[in-house]
């Protein structure tokens, strides 16, 4: 068995790291020693995964999976160990824009082996759909009990980084994952340029503050359209809402991201854009946003120095 092999599959033991203030080292009064134990597993996942990331939208449609997808392979790119969760229950996309419809899932003696692809290690509801067809009629206990288990029962390993695509909105999937990981690093909101989609960045700003979730900054996708033959960009959607938004709210804008052919493209055949175009504009874009929210392990280094 490879090094790396033995780190991915390697338990994590709660009681071996010396951390007697953490959450999981003492059970609770009102804990049962089943729900100790599981509290535990999942604090013992959690430990080894320095910055988890969430990556909202307000409305559906945006390209907010696109931006996941491509902001987990970038900071791949960059050298860091990624995992990528997606908790849209309903219409989980990233197997299909990563070319992984129809893999299976293994697992071993801690758990279920997350697929890895490209370097990144990668856990979605659409492993484990039968039928690709098939529709996932759940109530919210359902969900928050299924995302559990992508962060409890998922052999994730030691990461830098966790980038979490929550499905559109405010509702259960996002609720779910801010209750389950306790302490969010950041959340990157993602709109496209026009006002009706722009002024539901306000409620996906508001539902990060009510739960003490930082905005690492929004990202205006869909802005503008690269012509495929000479590289002019045409705006279509009124430009500039998503950043007008982030200024009256106070959070940083990270960038705007325009339509472009080949994202799509990648999209539909599983490729990661941002590596097999990476001199394409649009790469260099994400790559910049990517920097943002590689800037994390940045401000840890100056916690850590002072």
């Amino acid at each position: 068995m490879k090094q790396e092999d033995r780190e991915t599959v390697a338990p994590s033991n709660c009681d071996t790291c010396g951390d007697k203030s953490c959450s999981a080292s003492q059970r609770k009064e009102d804990e049962s020693a089943e729900e100790f134990e599981d509290r535990k597993k999942l604090q013992s996942r959690l430990c080894r995964i320095r910055h988890k990331v969430v990556v909202l939208s307000g409305k559906g449609g945006v390209g907010k999976s696109t931006v996941a997808v491509n902001l987990a392979a970038a900071l791949t790119l960059a050298g860091k160990r990624v995992g990528l969760l997606d908790v849209d229950i309903h219409g989980p996309s990233v197997p299909t824009m990563l070319g992984l419809e129809r893999v299976e899932l293994q697992g071993c003696g801690d758990g279920l082996l997350p697929i890895e692809t490209g370097g990144m290690k990668v856990m979605s509801l659409g492993f484990l759909l039968k039928n690709p067809d098939d529709a996932v009629i759940w109530r919210g206990p359902l969900k928050m009990g299924v995302i559990k288990q992508f962060l409890k029962d998922v052999v994730w390993g030691d990461l830098d980084f966790l980038i979490i695509d929550s499905p559109p909105g405010t509702g259960d999937e996002p609720l779910s994952v801010c209750q389950l990981i306790g302490t969010l690093d950041g959340a990157v909101v993602v709109t496209t340029p026009q006002k009706v989609a722009a002024v539901d960045v306000r409620k996906s700003i508001t539902f990060c503050r009510q739960l003490h979730v930082p905005v690492i900054g929004v990202v205006e996708n869909m802005s503008g359209f690269v012509c495929p033959n000479c590289g002019e960009v045409t705006l279509i959607l009124r430009a500039g809402g998503g950043k007008e938004i982030a200024e009256d709210m106070g959070v940083p804008f990270l960038g705007s991201i325009p339509m472009d052919p080949m994202i799509a493209d990648a999209c539909d055949t599983g490729r990661m854009f941002i590596d097999d175009d990476a001199a394409a504009p649009s790469a260099k874009i994400m790559h910049g946003i990517a920097g943002s929210v590689a800037a994390l392990e940045e401000k840890d280094t100056v916690r850590e120095t002072a």
